[in-house]
């Protein structure tokens, strides 16, 4: 057993469990130990709750059921909720044995698993603070997160990340030990553990000692802590309380109409990273709450095996951030591009029906209607299934705006995307669509009990959005500085994102204040509406970004849509079905992005100088046009530094690794 204590344990403990929860004084702290005072008011009354009462609670209405299902030699294994509790307190206790100490973490590092779920639950039971990791991440940036979070045991799927830790665990004082989910260990270490080795260790740890660590939780303590990946400096920890994590479960699901299993189980295939607020939110603890049914993707998920497993499981929900969206509709524009004539004249027909039906309501004749259920009917259902969306009747998007090309291409399979929007520091979702709260190109309405405010608004009503409510993040653990700026005195928290409200109270996100460009001029000047339109004009383009901040004009950065290496889901030179079919129209038989590229393809550079054209006629005026514009060697990837780990665009990474290109546009 472990021995090791870390060298700074923390102090105000005793007292802590003693004073049970006299309200604190600050809506935030940075400490890890720290207390908050709830933001409860008469919108959002509910009794705080931590996340063992909700496990509880949920135990006793859906024990029986099936919880989590993963893949085991081709096989479905399920476990129920029960099973799952007891699981959880078994990984409780052998972390309490490691010598897991109140308020520090437990680090997982692996792709969504069963072992994930009970690791994060266990963590939380044991009173510690559970960290989820990017498998992305390279050994420095774990070592930054583990040191910061004063991480006592980390958890780790396999070889490959084990080999990480192994690199940096000398300079982890606090790290205890480590426990392996998926592979076998090849060569013995101490303090290194198998999961099965793991959870006996704690067998001799009394159920009293378990219970009184839990009932000495309280809600307005952390109890998660989620690294935002950050454009800038360094990965900022936001603790999120009890409160935060059950409140949002049970409001902000019921929002986007997530129904609880007394009325139908929901099951959900989990696949993004749990790292990440929204899949954990989603995936784990609105899981437990609503009692839903919890599939788990095959880690090359990404990369394509995701649509074999929804349609193995055919889940009632979905929710994917908007790169997913665009993969999907990218195969299918490959697939149809591939078919013969009469099926991809039916698809088109069916689509535009569709698309035409969904964008006008219900104003169209009975004809029309008969024949658009027809095309539903004979085509479009046929596709949803392929995807395996037969069974799916919510599908959302969050973590990044999705482009009108998008929204409008499953519009045209009859799939309503339903955008939700927040941040890590608003535990995922503060505002969401759903069946009942949808309108195209908003993120929904506020949850109840939420509220958003506009502040430093312009002519326009384009202003700063801020919240307000339950889901609002504790702070920044060790930042004190960074806690302080992110809200304002009467603590409303600054999103650092430009919004404008309607008449009706939807929220529309029109982009971030640090990616506002201002010209030399000092004109604003919002990049996605214009990057959105030239994405729209060229199906050839997959990025598109627009460069002018202190400029005198914009340019812009153009590639184009590359095959995937399917191990490494790095882009190829290869093109897509589908930019081959564009460089075919335009009259060029180039396949490869390279081909374009090293002989500036006339027809294909023309083409595209005509898109921009197009696009720069219906700019709002003479600022917002392209004048320059080149078309770089290589897609954006997350390997390349382009993207951060949930596909959003790292526009200051892009200009630093091509300062060359966008030197040369501005060469007098």
């Amino acid at each position: 057993e472990a021995q090791t204590v870390c060298r700074d344990s923390l102090p105000h403990l005793e007292e802590a469990q003693e004073a049970g929860t006299e309200p604190a004084e600050s809506l935030w702290t940075s400490l890890a130990d720290g207390r908050v005072r709830l933001r409860i008011d008469n919108s959002c009354p509910q009794t705080p709750r931590t996340v063992h009462q909700m496990f509880k609670e949920s135990l006793e209405k859906y024990g029986s059921l099936n919880a989590l299902a993963s893949k085991k030699n081709g096989k479905w294994e399920k476990i129920t909720f029960s099973e799952y509790y007891c699981l959880s307190r078994k990984a409780a206790k052998s972390f309490l044995k490691l010598g897991l100490e109140r308020f520090h973490s437990v680090a997982i590092l692996g792709f969504n698993s069963p072992e994930w779920f009970i690791s994060a639950v266990g963590a939380v039971f044991a009173g510690g603070i559970v960290t989820g990791i990017y498998t992305t991440n390279s050994p420095e940036a774990c070592h930054y997160i583990a040191h910061d979070s004063k991480t006592n045991i980390m958890v780790v799927e396999n070889q490959k990340q084990l080999d990480k830790i192994m690199q940096i665990w000398d300079r982890l004082p606090c790290l205890k030990a480590v426990v392996l989910y998926k592979d076998s260990i090849p060569e013995r270490h101490p303090n290194l553990y198998t999961m099965e080795e793991f959870l006996e260790l704690g067998h001799d740890i009394p159920d009293a000692t378990l219970d009184d660590i839990i009932n000495s939780q309280r809600p307005n303590q952390c109890c998660v802590l989620i690294y935002t990946s950050g454009t800038t400096g360094k990965p900022k920890g936001a603790m999120l309380s009890h409160d935060n994590i059950t409140w949002t479960s049970a409001h902000c699901s019921r929002a986007g109409d997530m129904q609880p299993a007394e009325v139908q189980q929901e099951s959900i295939v989990s696949y993004l990273p749990l790292s990440h607020i929204a899949a954990q939110i989603y995936d784990l603890w609105t899981g437990i709450k609503w009692g839903e049914q919890v599939y788990f993707a095959e880690p090359d998920a990404l990369k394509g095996s995701l649509i074999n497993t929804l349609k193995e499981v055919q889940p009632t929900s979905h929710m994917g951030v908007p790169r997913v969206w665009e993969k999907i509709m990218e195969k299918l524009k490959d697939a149809s591009a591939q078919s013969g004539f009469v099926k991809k004249k039916m698809l088109s027909w069916a689509m535009s029906l569709s698309l035409e039906r969904n964008l006008d309501g219900s104003s169209s004749s009975d004809l029309k209607q008969l024949w658009t259920r027809l095309a539903d009917y004979l085509v479009l259902a046929k596709i949803r299934s392929a995807l395996g969306f037969s069974c799916c009747q919510k599908h959302f998007s969050g973590a990044a705006p999705l482009t009108t090309e998008t929204l409008y291409f499953f519009l045209g399979l009859n799939i309503t995307l339903y955008e939700a929007y927040g941040m890590s520091e608003t535990t995922g979702p503060h505002c969401l669509s759903g069946p009942y709260i949808y309108r195209q190109h908003s993120c929904g309405k506020p949850a109840p009990g939420c509220r958003v405010k506009l502040v430093d608004k312009d002519t326009e009503g384009t202003g700063e959005i801020c919240f307000w409510g339950r889901t609002v993040f504790m702070g920044y653990l060790n930042m004190e500085d960074r806690t302080k700026e992110a809200f304002d005195e009467e603590g409303w928290l600054h999103s650092g994102d430009l919004g404008k409200l309607d008449k009706d109270g939807f929220l529309y996100v029109t982009g971030r204040i640090k990616d506002l460009i201002i010209t030399a001029g000092g004109e604003n000047v919002p990049p996605i509406p214009i990057e959105d339109a030239v994405k729209k004009e060229l199906p050839i383009v997959s990025n598109a970004m627009v460069i002018g901040d202190k400029k005198k004009f914009l340019s812009m950065f153009l590639t184009l849509k590359s095959e995937l290496d399917p191990d490494t889901s790095d882009p190829t030179d290869i093109l897509t079905e589908q930019a081959r079919d564009f460089c075919q129209r335009s009259g060029s038989k180039a396949t490869k992005v390279s081909e374009i590229v090293a002989t500036r393809d006339q027809a294909i550079y023309g083409a595209i100088q005509e898109g921009i054209n197009r696009v720069n006629r219906n700019a709002t005026n003479r600022v917002h046009c392209i004048q320059k514009w080149i078309v770089l060697p290589r897609d954006f990837s997350i390997s390349g530094g382009e993207l951060g780990p949930t596909m959003k665009l790292k526009r200051l990474s892009v200009l630093e690794k091509y300062r060359n290109e966008v030197d040369s546009f501005y060469e007098e």
